[in-house]
């Protein structure tokens, strides 16, 4: 049972990425001289005169087609340059260095012909250098032999330094909230294992992962375990040739017990750290495809078409049975205070049962084809999400509480699963026909933030990692690929938490 020579996972080479471009090559193709001569213009040999010399002719011949003459002493420059600010020598520009606040509270003024006062040419270059390039800007001193056209980065400045009415004030209309850019997410997988035997049957659920780090994976008769912080595969257990996996999943935090629903209408309860089985409960007469836990309560959802709520702690198979569904159950969820049950089925129903119901307590008849992706949010009690087949492709948000559809997306292809992000109000959805594609959405107002492809059969299985960052899908194409979508936790200091020092860092050779 405990084999781990038999590891069915092997990792995929992928491809290095070029390495980037040397900014040193960039900066050699630069023709710029260090220093430019400022020509000065002499309004005097533009005067008219008595008598129209040959060189004043020159000159105005010169004016009139400034855009045509061409300097014989002129240097003459194709780059096109983006000067830092806080990097530049205004020295050459003829613009003053900042005054000191002294300077500009005794600003000097002279008498005017109409025998007001007007301030002078330097304190108004002054005023205007401190409004258009900020009372910080280096003295010219200080940035004597430096390259005044090097490429830096710039710190931004905010809008208000801009503003007419000062940098205390804040002009109309204006906000001082940072803009805020879009995260990006990778577009390739950090690891892909192989996962022969893996099958393309949209009704299972083969793949979960648990709170310990670890993938349990359903591939045929067996089930696989793979740690995610030692990359060790441990083979769990074998049904043998008259059985087949067709559920997997893993209880809550504080145990190490793994849920096997089997082609045969079985349960089976293992204990993964010793690999070895602990129940062996009946009940069904048709494959279980669906498993999930509240606690101590396994759910199991069937082709018969039912639900059975089993106490593992229990003598007896079941406790009860939740009827309903008129086609196989191929979806199955709690919430996250356990207090209601989501129900996913053939018959393209969406059911919420609470947790003592024989009967479904909120019925919602809005999609059109088999419902097997249901989410619940871990934001928002009540919230709830789930998607339909190929006939359907749409993914529709309700909430239990009112007992209201709140909104529905046309994806544009089958909705295969659905998880949430625990640590940003995000979710992820994957698909089949057609496009087979991972798409990263944004709550509530469902903008994608990615669209990840790959695979090239229907990702059917989808589990996300304990710290909430990684998730991981499954495919006909018989490969497993591991994705960093979501953000770490806000409230996750240390990477001392469920084994985050090693998992999500993984190197492919």
């Amino acid at each position: 049972m405990g084999d781990s020579n038999l590891s069915p996972f092997t990792n995929h080479q992928l491809p290095s990425p070029p390495p980037p471009p040397s900014s040193s090559s960039s900066s050699s193709q630069l023709n710029v001289p260090s220093t430019m001569p400022r020509p000065s213009l002499n309004l005097e040999t533009l005067a008219p005169t008595p008598s129209f010399s040959a060189s004043s002719s020159e000159h105005v011949k010169r004016l009139i087609n400034s855009k045509h003459y061409v300097s014989p002493s002129k240097t003459i420059c194709f780059d096109r340059f983006i000067p830092s600010r806080s990097g530049s020598n205004f020295e050459l520009f003829h613009i003053p260095s900042t005054p000191s606040p002294s300077a500009v509270s005794n600003i000097s003024t002279e008498v005017g012909s109409d025998g007001g006062k007007e301030e002078t040419p330097s304190a108004y270059a002054a005023l205007l250098r401190d409004a258009l390039f900020g009372t910080n800007t280096p003295d010219k001193r200080e940035i004597r032999g430096r390259n005044i056209f090097r490429y830096r980065t710039e710190t931004r400045q905010p809008m208000q330094s801009f503003s007419p009415y000062g940098f205390d004030d804040e002009g109309p209309g204006v906000s001082q909230s940072p803009v805020k850019a879009p995260r990006k997410v990778p577009r390739s997988p950090y690891k892909v294992l192989d996962a022969p035997a893996l099958q393309d049957d949209f009704y299972l659920n083969l793949v979960d992962w648990s709170s310990h780090n670890v993938l349990a994976v359903g591939l045929g008769n067996c089930v696989y375990l793979w740690n995610a912080c030692s990359s060790k595969v441990t083979k769990l257990c074998d049904l043998g040739i008259d059985d087949s996996v067709c559920s997997v999943g893993w209880a809550q935090r504080g145990t190490n017990n793994l849920a096997v629903g089997t082609f045969n209408g079985k349960v089976q309860i293992w204990d993964a750290s010793r690999c070895k089985k602990i129940r062996n409960m009946e009940g069904h007469r048709l494959r279980v495809g669906a498993l999930a836990w509240s606690s101590s309560v396994l759910s199991s959802g069937s082709r018969d078409k039912s639900i059975l709520q089993r106490d593992i702690r229990s003598p007896e198979d079941f406790v009860s049975k939740l009827s309903g569904h008129k086609s196989e159950v191929c979806g199955l969820k709690w919430s996250y205070d356990n207090r209601q049950l989501a129900s996913g089925g053939n018959d393209n129903r969406l059911f919420v049962w609470n947790q003592h119901s024989t009967q479904p307590v909120l019925k919602y008849c809005e999609h059109t084809a088999a419902v097997k992706a249901i989410a619940w949010s871990p934001h928002l009690h009540g919230l709830l999400a789930s998607g339909g087949g190929t006939a359907d492709r749409c993914i529709r948000f309700w909430n239990t509480t009112t007992n209201s559809h709140l909104s529905c997306m046309d994806t544009g292809s089958q909705v295969c699963n659905l998880v949430w992000s625990k640590n940003v109000n995000e979710l992820v959805s994957t698909h089949g026909y057609s496009q087979n594609q991972i798409i990263v959405w944004r709550y509530p107002t469902m903008s994608k933030l990615a669209t990840l492809t790959g695979h090239t059969y229907r990702v059917l299985y989808l589990a996300i990692s304990p710290d909430g960052q990684t998730i991981v899908t499954g495919a006909g194409d018989e490969t497993l690929r591991f994705w960093n979508v979501f953000p770490s936790p806000k409230s996750q200091n240390t990477d001392s938490e469920i084994g985050a020092s090693s998992f999500g860092r993984t190197t492919i050779r």
